[in-house]
């Protein structure tokens, strides 16, 4: 007997899974660009079509050049060719680079927090990896998380009652799957944490603190103002970088968490400013 879901994808509608192939492929297409990244599962109640089919028309566009596949999804093309320093990745795209990297950064970052605290963790995936690291020190109790990331709340879920976990709401960004303003504003501005946990797409000695896109780096420039102590996370590659947002200078954060492959020179450069930098041993 089949079993529910192959039920529920055999009783999709007719009338959509009649679409012919290349005009139905042509609108999966066209969402993707529009959206930057779309998952199967918004595909399948979109057209009315099996997950297998879903996953075939993403191989065909992926095989004309047209989409990128993704874990859980796609994005353009376009987004997964060359380093391009102006270009944002997707948070899918982001969580497939640089992972020990990211890991060990979590793991720092996870050893500085005291059961009792209140931290803010930012949107991304190196903070993802700090929720992770917090999840499994099952020392740490009656902590208290806010978040703008929602792949963040759904990693610590688990945690509750452990830890309080709050979202800030706010409109919300498919590419990064976080919540920006109008409302961020709202949670961020009445409350007063122990640490933030900050990710950014630059570090340097000079331009301070920067991102690629300007409505989550003024939400990160709250959470900067929102908290007693602020701390960077950030991997190698991202030391000696600027980008378009300035989240803050240098001086208004306490510490920089970063990976063991970074640049002496970079680090060198940061600590002279009056940044503390952990890195593994």
């Amino acid at each position: 007997m089949a079993d529910d879901s192959t039920q529920l994808e055999a009783d999709a509608p007719l009338e959509r899974e009649l679409i012919p192939a290349a005009v139905r492929r042509e609108r999966i297409e066209r969402l993707v660009d529009e959206r930057g990244f779309v998952r199967v599962s918004e595909l399948r109640t979109t057209f009315g079509i099996s997950g297998v089919t879903v996953r075939a028309d993403l191989d065909a566009l992926e095989a004309a050049g047209t989409v990128m596949r993704v874990h859980g999804g796609a994005m353009p093309a376009q987004r997964g060719r060359g380093a391009g320093a102006g270009r944002e990745q997707s948070f899918e795209e982001s969580l497939e680079a640089s992972v020990i990297p990211k890991q060990q950064i979590g793991a720092l970052a996870a050893a500085l927090v005291q059961s009792g605290q209140s931290i803010i963790l930012d949107v991304g995936t190196t903070t993802l990896a700090v929720a992770r690291a917090l999840a499994v020190r099952t020392d740490l109790t009656d902590v208290v998380i806010i978040t703008n990331g929602l792949s963040i709340a759904l990693e610590l879920e688990p945690t509750i009652p452990r830890f309080t976990v709050i979202v800030t709401g706010g409109s919300l960004r498919p590419l990064q799957h976080s919540l920006v303003e109008p409302l961020a504003a709202t949670i961020l501005g009445s409350v007063h944490a122990d640490l933030a946990f900050i990710g950014c797409n630059g570090v340097d000695a000079t331009h301070g603190v920067t991102n690629i896109n300007l409505p989550e780096a003024g939400v990160k420039t709250l959470m900067l103002a929102a908290a007693r102590r602020a701390i960077v996370v950030a991997d190698g590659s991202k030391l000696g970088q600027a980008h378009l947002g300035t989240v803050g200078p240098l001086a208004a954060f306490d510490t920089l968490v970063t990976d063991a492959a970074a640049p002496a020179a970079q680090l060198d450069l940061l600590r002279e400013a009056g940044l503390t930098v952990i890195r593994p041993e």
